[in-house]
């Protein structure tokens, strides 16, 4: 059978996965703290025709390799960790990280390594739990489940994560902070739905997670920004382009396939 079909099968594929991977990106376009995706091409190895000819002593000249190369194949589908645009909601539980960091929200206290995310839209619950639309409870500085004090009638949220509580005779608190996790490797993280992402062995030395304190220039985590929300970073006008560029190559590699047909078609016939 003719290479090239093979190719134009493997260069379909591809496109078909790139597509794939734009699709969920233009869905989560207005998704929260949403992190867009891309896919990265390599070729697969090459069938050597004829090795390399080195330069001889008499004069004579060297020759290079005859190689036909057998396809694409997928490098790497990335995540991109860039920052969203800010949306402005003045709502004190809608906290956005304005820099590097994720909120850290576990399932219940039995969980060990909590969860990461950068959808800070959270709420308080009828136990004055500090949670997710999902009910997961979000983590202080310290890995523990903030909750609120039975007397607080108001509160705020400082830049370095502080909730200063206002209490019913007029005094406030201010000595819980929310936690924020620094990751060497954000790319390394593991997608679980939900604007959640898993700790790897990729992510962070040994997988070690340490819950640390926002606005710290040490750890290098950034500032907490209430009252606003942190979008999707998707660029429609991008990836409606790279669509175009998709279907393009997804349509040549077709393409191959039948002018390879064709081809073998046409050594059928041969025979006649």
């Amino acid at each position: 059978m003719l290479r090239s079909m093979y190719s134009g099968v493997s260069g379909m594929r591809g496109f078909q996965t790139k597509l794939d991977v734009i699709g969920n990106n233009i869905a989560n376009v207005n998704t929260i703290g949403f992190k867009s995706g891309r896919v990265m091409f390599k070729d697969i190895m090459s069938q050597t025709v004829s090795g390399v000819t080195a330069p001889s002593d008499d004069g004579a000249g060297g020759v290079n390799a005859k190689q036909i190369g057998l396809g694409v194949s997928i490098a790497s589908i990335d995540t991109l960790h860039l920052a969203g645009s800010a949306q402005t909601t003045n709502n004190p539980t809608d906290l956005r990280i304005d820099g590097d960091g994720f909120f850290l929200v576990k399932l219940s206290e039995e969980q060990e390594t909590p969860f990461l995310t950068r959808a800070g839209d959270f709420h308080v619950d009828a136990a004055r739990n500090l949670v997710t639309s999902d009910g997961l409870h979000v983590l202080d500085a310290g890995g523990t489940a903030i909750q609120l004090g039975d007397d607080v009638t108001a509160f705020s949220i400082s830049n370095d994560g502080t909730i200063v509580q206002t209490m019913s005779d007029g005094t406030t608190e201010g000595g819980v902070k929310i936690g924020v996790a620094k990751v060497t490797n954000p790319a390394g993280l593991e997608k679980i739905g939900g604007n959640l992402y898993r700790m790897s062995l990729n992510a962070n030395a040994e997988g070690e997670l340490v819950p640390t304190e926002a606005n710290d220039t040490e750890t290098g985590t950034g500032a907490i920004i209430s009252g606003q929300l942190e979008m999707s970073n998707v660029d429609l006008t991008n990836e409606f382009t790279e669509m175009i560029v998709s279907q393009r190559g997804f349509q040549a590699n077709s393409r191959i396939i039948t002018t390879s047909d064709e081809v073998l078609q046409e050594v059928v016939n041969l025979k006649r």
